[in-house]
């Protein structure tokens, strides 16, 4: 295992596409929900402990070796938002691009030709994951950070919240990250011996109806 590995794949200018994607970040900072650091580090910690703990426990499934084919039918069984489960395909798609060109590996292979249109991110994660080398623990590291960097990264733009602010939001999280990560690799290991019926279903339904209304909107920053 390389741990550098970990951090070209956790690194935000990684070709996966989510620089585009806000995370529902924006829909949230429209309707006045996260105006200052102090409500992006409450509506991060939301995410984490919810869409992002699901994220970790799928990403970090695949990474063990669950089949990545049942993995995306979970995924899709716990994203309700149709615009939601669109982008997590989108991003799944991108990723899986990079991912071959980056750790080729016939399990990339396989999924790719399984799922033209894309499979779900966090499955595509954990996979990409596996294929460099990494651990379920990694991937779970990797899908949990990801669930709160994105909006952080956002809010500094929707906002022109000082970048200071927002890195330090995501460092006094690293407690609460490293401990999804472990739970995530716990249901992972639950997944393995059960089925993915074993995995969380955690969700945000608030997050699920603002993708749904941002979805619609004529003009927005970020794909979702």
């Amino acid at each position: 295992m390389s741990r550098a590995a970990l951090l070209v794949l956790a690194d935000g200018r990684f070709p996966a596409g989510g620089h585009a994607h806000s995370g529902g970040a924006e829909p949230a900072v429209k309707a006045g929900r996260i105006r200052d650091a102090g409500d992006l580090a409450a509506f991060c910690r939301g995410r984490l402990t919810t869409t992002g703990l699901t994220a970790a426990a799928l990403a970090a499934a695949a990474a063990r070796g669950v089949d990545p084919l049942e993995l995306d039918e979970a995924a899709d069984a716990r994203t309700p938002a149709p615009a939601l489960r669109a982008a997590a395909r989108r991003l799944g798609r991108q990723l899986l691009r990079a991912a071959r060109a980056t750790w080729p590996s016939p399990e990339l292979d396989a999924l790719a030709a399984a799922r033209p249109r894309g499979a779900h991110q966090p499955v595509v994660l954990g996979l990409t994951a596996r294929s460099a080398g990494l651990t379920p623990v990694d991937a779970a590291h990797c899908a949990a950070y990801e669930s709160v960097s994105g909006p952080a990264t956002a809010v500094v733009r929707l906002l022109g919240l000082d970048p200071f602010e927002a890195t330090a939001v995501l460092a006094r999280l690293a407690p609460a990250l490293d401990d999804i990560a472990e739970q995530a690799a716990a249901y992972a290991e639950r997944a393995a011996a059960e089925g993915t019926g074993a995995l969380p279903a955690a969700s945000g339904p608030l997050l699920d109806v603002m993708a749904q209304a941002h979805a619609a909107w004529p003009v927005r920053l970020f794909a979702s």
